[in-house]
């Protein structure tokens, strides 16, 4: 069995993906990466099976019918090998150092007494034309270099939450959870990040610069134009964390931190949602902001309350034009500061 199984989407990845591939190649025999076509039509699965061909005791190409982002990871999953797991996507890649100490730590972990279930690392926003890139760290939240449970976890800052590049999972966890994202839709990492949450005990913070996020391609699903295109399927990922919150409801309130925790995430992802929605400055899409606070109210009125006349919802449910166009400067205020998009 291999320590880490690492899953690499790629949809027309062509241009970039080998950068991705060479800095996980570092790993040696303790990792697997296993490529997946999603359904290409570049070269993409032509550099696939050559990195196979080259090292066939490492590298796994998977060639599938295009199914989109979370198609891609579910089949990762169904395919890894290795004892942890971890997405990493085309057009990103891992620093050398950090890589190996997540390494040394997980082989010292596995086979332990505890089961390690999560381990977080930071990762670093690689935006162009940023000369200083953000780091985003855990250290106020978490404690540093041991295992802790969610008993031990502190408060985490508006804003800031771990990501799908911050984090991997142990492989069996995903499986005996029954993650299973949904297919052809954008935004399903916030489900990646969510869902197996529950089932979490154990976990361990590395505070090292693991994972770059590359930020600056036109096209990219994080571009804010390119998201307002997709609102749609934003608003999906939204509902669907919110019928997993109430659904998972009764479980997740024997563990008030894990709760708090949950309800922060969804309150920055709804927020996100009827940013975006105001940002366009369609009725149609005021109409849709509308439903989903509508949709949360119908399915938790205890949760819509928290939410809705929280310091975030409140911001983003101010009345009239005057009130959408503070929400939406407030807002590039926190772009700036945060650093994204």
């Amino acid at each position: 069995m291999k320590l880490l199984s690492f899953a690499v989407p790629c949809y027309n990845s062509a241009a970039y993906m080998k950068k991705c591939i060479e800095s996980l190649l570092i790993g040696g025999d303790d990792v697997e990466v296993i490529i997946v076509d999603d359904g290409s039509t570049d070269e993409t699965a032509q550099i696939a099976d050559e990195y196979a061909d080259r090292y066939p005791a490492v590298v796994r190409a998977v060639h599938q019918e295009n199914g989109g982002h979370g198609s891609a990871v579910n089949t990762g999953i169904e395919h890894a090998s290795g004892l942890y797991f971890k997405v990493v996507d085309s057009d990103d890649w891992v620093k050398e150092e950090p890589y190996m100490q997540i390494l040394d730590t997980l082989r010292e972990l596995a086979g332990g007494e505890k089961v390690l279930d999560m381990l977080v690392s930071n990762f670093v926003y690689e935006k162009v034309g940023e000369k200083h890139p953000k780091v985003m760290r855990y250290k106020h939240a978490l404690p540093v270099g041991e295992l802790f449970t969610w008993e031990d976890v502190r408060h985490f800052h508006k804003g800031q939450y771990m990501l799908m590049h911050s984090v991997i999972f142990r492989t069996k966890l995903l499986r005996e959870c029954g993650l299973r994202l949904p297919e052809h839709t954008f935004y399903v990492d916030n489900l990646y990040v969510f869902e197996p949450l529950p089932h979490v005990r154990n976990m361990y913070y590395l505070d090292v610069n693991f994972y770059r996020y590359y930020i600056g391609r036109e096209d990219q699903s994080v571009n804010e134009s390119v998201m307002i295109g997709r609102i749609d399927q934003q608003i999906k990922v939204n509902k669907l964390m919110i019928d997993y919150m109430v659904e998972k409801k009764s479980q997740m309130l024997s563990n008030k931190k894990l709760y708090r925790y949950m309800i922060s995430y969804l309150d920055i992802i709804t927020t996100v949602s009827s940013i975006l929605l105001i940002c366009s400055g369609e009725k149609e899409n005021l109409d849709k902001k509308k439903e989903l606070w509508n949709y949360l109210k119908k399915k938790d009125w205890i949760l819509y309350r928290k939410l809705r006349y929280g310091l975030l919802g409140n911001c983003t449910n101010l009345p009239g034009a005057s009130g959408r166009k503070i929400s939406v400067e407030g807002y590039k205020i926190c772009r700036h500061f945060f650093n994204f998009n």
